[in-house]
């Protein structure tokens, strides 16, 4: 299978498409999901094109990785959550539905199951909230 560059995570790195930015290098940029199972759900995905981790260069996971760990901390404290979940998925069989490289960070409460990721997007002034508390993380 080859990249879409036409999947709306390219449009979001063209700035074809607005998002809730978090934070963003020269390599990465990671933004809340609209679509959260939680609050303080991020994805983080690299700006090289790459359709998943099956075909993305080691130089660009090797930057991408302690980018998603350092995120996962700042929204594990930012959301006080139990636990973090990072996912990543590998084709549409796998449950991949953009076909654009990117991790998935998800704050976890003990006892609290996950909403589930359907068509219904946040509210973007909560969005826009929970980017911010991240952020305020990352200077810590």
């Amino acid at each position: 299978m080859s990249y879409d560059d036409n999947n709306i995570f390219a449009k979001i790195l063209r700035g074809e498409i607005p998002c809730h930015r978090v934070y963003e290098d020269a390599d990465t940029l990671a933004f809340m999901d609209v679509m959260p199972q939680s609050n303080g759900h991020l994805l983080v995905i690299p700006k090289i094109p790459s359709r998943n981790v099956l075909d993305a260069d080691p130089a660009v996971l090797s930057k991408l990785i302690p980018i998603v760990q350092k995120l996962a901390k700042a929204a594990q404290d930012a959301f006080e959550a139990d636990g973090i979940t990072i996912t990543q998925f590998n084709e549409a069989a796998a449950g991949q539905t953009v076909f654009h490289l990117h991790f998935h960070i998800i704050p976890r409460y003990e006892a609290q199951p996950l909403k589930p990721h359907t068509g219904k997007m946040e509210d973007g002034e909560i969005l826009a909230a929970n980017a911010e508390k991240i952020i305020g993380e990352l200077g810590n």
